[in-house]
């Protein structure tokens, strides 16, 4: 009898440890995560030890082994990975693709610019073994030595191979239409490398936020990456929400978006994140998608922001403001636009396109929430946000925007 009572407490006891996690934005998928939710904890310890006891269903994270069975071997991976001691980490990428990394990396080709920006802010920036064609070198002086191994659309195996990496960072959402190729294809150009598939370039939260916290754990930054999710990203993005929920839809101006490249093509910028409205947000755009400038003079917006190419007429690399002046200027003097709300009442702005994706995102929302609601947000300071992104998460990076880079025009005490 006293055997079974303590059976029963003991049971009891796992069952209130392993109570449903509370709803979060998305499930990391990573296996050992057998309660599918955003992190892997003891709960994912007592969850698993209830699936073998059959108290709960199995669940396809469970098994943290990737054996294909679920038993005590995937608790003890599970309580490895909380302790940051496993030898190996099985993760589900963009490409949907299940895939397994020896820990620890120790050596990491990432593919493009945004990929490389996200490793650094992990504090992983001395594990970075090369640089892509894409990389800004006044954004990451540092790496200019390292051997260069082409483009993310046009890579150079060879060099890639002869690096004798522990991991590949790549695009997981390539499409054919844009000449890119796909994480399977690299995959079988670089055998016994693993390649991740992470879209880490487009802020299409919370699947960005997911992967930084998989990179976290791949690189053993776990820290890191919450770091910068909770003090960084979710603060400010959740200040910049927190004060728009009282605006009304009449109140949010209406806003054309346009990409660098050429007049008339929209961009994928959440608009809504900002309080505006996005005219062209029916379109649902996953790339930039060129529209008829007669449905922009139609939708008379309120707001016009064109996004500048980085490197050549804005960013870390310009300290000539002269081109994102004539950018404006262009857009202002276009014909078709002369009786547009936007263009009578001087309200078009440039913007640095480098903030429309990546880990910069949370500065290009501030300043689209001053443009929008000035003032809503008086107290609002974008440029010390970005002064403060860099600071805190772009270690080796001395370079102050009082003195340095054109990324807005005009500068907000103009506007």
């Amino acid at each position: 009898m006293r055997m079974n009572t303590i059976l029963v407490g003991m049971t009891i006891g796992l069952l209130l440890l392993a109570l449903p996690a509370a709803a979060s934005d998305y499930t990391l998928g990573i296996f050992g995560n057998a309660n599918e939710d955003e992190t892997i904890n003891m709960q994912d310890v007592t969850y698993t030890e209830l699936i073998i006891l059959e108290y709960r269903d199995r669940t396809e994270l469970a098994d943290g082994k990737y054996d294909g069975k679920i038993n005590m071997q995937d608790v003890t991976q599970i309580e490895l990975v909380i302790l940051g001691k496993e030898k190996e980490l099985t993760l589900i990428d963009n490409a949907e693709r299940i895939v397994t990394v020896k820990k620890p990396i120790e050596r990491v080709v990432a593919s493009s610019h945004y990929k490389v920006e996200v490793v650094r802010m992990l504090g992983a920036k001395d594990k970075i073994v090369s640089r892509p064609g894409d990389l800004s070198l006044k954004y990451f002086p540092e790496l200019s030595k390292l051997p260069n191994i082409g483009s993310w659309t046009s890579p150079d195996y060879e060099a890639i191979l002869s690096l004798n990496s522990d991991l590949v960072i790549t695009f997981g959402w390539i499409r054919d239409d844009v000449g890119m190729i796909y994480p399977p294809e690299i995959a079988e150009k670089l055998p016994g490398i693993p390649i991740l598939g992470f879209d880490i370039r487009h802020p299409r939260f919370p699947e960005t936020t997911e992967n930084i916290v998989k990179l976290g754990y791949v690189l053993d930054k776990e820290d890191e990456a919450k770091h910068y999710i909770d003090d960084f990203q979710d603060e400010y993005l959740g200040f910049i929400k927190a004060r728009i929920e009282g605006v009304s839809e009449e109140e949010k101006p209406k806003v054309y978006q346009e990409a660098y490249g050429g007049p008339y093509r929209t961009t994928t910028v959440k608009v809504d994140s900002a309080g505006g409205r996005d005219i062209f947000a029916y379109l649902n755009a996953q790339k930039t998608t060129k529209i008829d400038p007669e449905a922009v003079v139609g939708s008379n917006p309120d707001i016009i922001i064109k996004l500048m190419k980085p490197k050549t007429d804005s960013g870390y690399e310009v300290d000539d403001i002269s081109k994102a002046k004539a950018v404006r200027d262009e857009i202002m003097s276009r014909p078709e636009l002369a009786e547009v709300e936007a263009v009578k009442n001087g309200k078009v702005y440039v913007i640095c396109g480098r903030f429309a994706y990546g880990i910069h995102y949370p500065v290009i929302i501030a300043y689209y929430a001053k443009w929008f609601h000035p003032d809503l947000f008086e107290d609002l300071e974008p440029q010390a946000i970005h002064q403060e992104y860099i600071d805190r998460f772009c270690t080796g990076l001395d370079y102050d925007l009082d003195e340095h880079g054109v990324f807005v025009y005009p500068p907000l005490e103009e506007s």
